[in-house]
């Protein structure tokens, strides 16, 4: 019974995520104070597993914990289920306030990437020390399975006040890490506080990422990434730099996750969980025998098979 049940699940996993059979998916979630508390709480911590589940490299923001033991909590509860896949990597806590800080983490698969390197962003640039809140932490990956095989993810959570100044300060982070790493392939993501006021379209003139037509934004204006029905904003965005990073994505898949629409949530019940939706992207992945592909088609062959699978449960059952 305890097998019916997992391929059920897997199955409804599937269906409602068709991408996640065949692709690489990179996500990021601003989880709103992650600490102790809500770590304690199990119904919070079963969403929050889910939705992190759901991904192979999964940002998360606003983590804040004195006593180290949220990130260990998540990794428990993903690790009991797959296997111990998965592991983590934390940036320094960060803010200019000892009162208020924060930490970047990401947490991946390791049989899907492999951490090469990693760089705290130092902010000390000649002229323009400390331009951000929260320096960002920035990540090399190696994914051998994804058409683009290696990437660097650049994470940032601005101050709203401030965003238009830190979101155009990310390219010389790029610039940076360029010059470090030798690599092209650059994804930018977090919580911009890129809408509603924080960023007047008047100012994006002033923001390179926006002008410079190497960048491409894949999160658009009109997109939602808030939980409140009374908010409409795309505070969150995903960045990427270059024709040939974005010829190794799948076409359309950046969006943010409805989580409480998947999970059947009220609104009350997932203000506990995040006001932020997670963002999402997928990379494509090689064509490597029966399950996997980086074309939809492929995707079908183990959805089927899985339902008869399903339907000979039911004839035994």
């Amino acid at each position: 019974m305890r097998m019916t049940g997992r391929l059920f699940l897997l199955t409804l996993s599937i269906l409602s995520d068709p991408l996640s059979c065949y692709g690489f998916k990179i996500c990021a979630f601003n989880v709103k104070s992650f600490g102790d508390s809500k770590s304690a709480d199990a119904k919070i911590m079963n969403s929050i597993s889910r939705i992190v589940s759901r991904c192979d490299v999964c940002l998360l923001q606003e983590v804040r914990d004195q006593k180290n033991k949220t990130i260990p909590r998540l990794l428990a509860t993903l690790n009991r289920l797959n296997d111990n896949d998965y592991d983590s990597m934390a940036s320094e806590r960060l803010g200019r306030t000892q009162t208020y800080q924060e930490q970047y983490v990401f947490v991946y698969r390791k049989s899907k990437a492999k951490l090469r390197n990693q760089y705290q962003y130092p902010d000390t640039q000649k002229g323009d020390v400390d331009a951000f809140s929260r320096e960002p932490f920035v990540v090399h990956f190696q994914a051998p399975k994804t058409v683009a095989k290696e990437f660097v993810l650049i994470p940032q959570h601005t101050t709203p006040s401030n965003a238009t100044k830190e979101i155009d300060e990310l390219y010389d982070v790029f610039v940076d890490i360029r010059a470090r790493w030798k690599i092209e392939n650059v994804m930018f993501l977090g919580d911009f506080n890129a809408a509603c006021g924080y960023v007047a379209k008047k100012n994006r003139k002033n923001i390179r990422l926006f002008s410079d037509p190497s960048f491409i934004w894949l999160i658009q204006d009109n997109v939602d990434t808030t939980v409140k029905e009374s908010t409409d904003c795309a505070y969150d965005r995903i960045v990427v730099h270059g024709e040939p990073f974005l010829r190794t994505i799948e076409p359309l898949s950046a969006r943010p996750f409805n989580f409480p629409k998947e999970f059947q949530l009220t609104e009350a019940e997932a203000l506990e969980v995040s006001d932020h939706y997670p963002i999402e992207v997928v990379l494509k992945t090689q064509k490597s025998g029966f399950f996997a592909g980086n074309s939809k088609a492929s995707c079908l062959l183990p959805t089927a098979f899985i339902l008869n699978s399903l339907l000979l449960l039911q004839m035994i059952i």
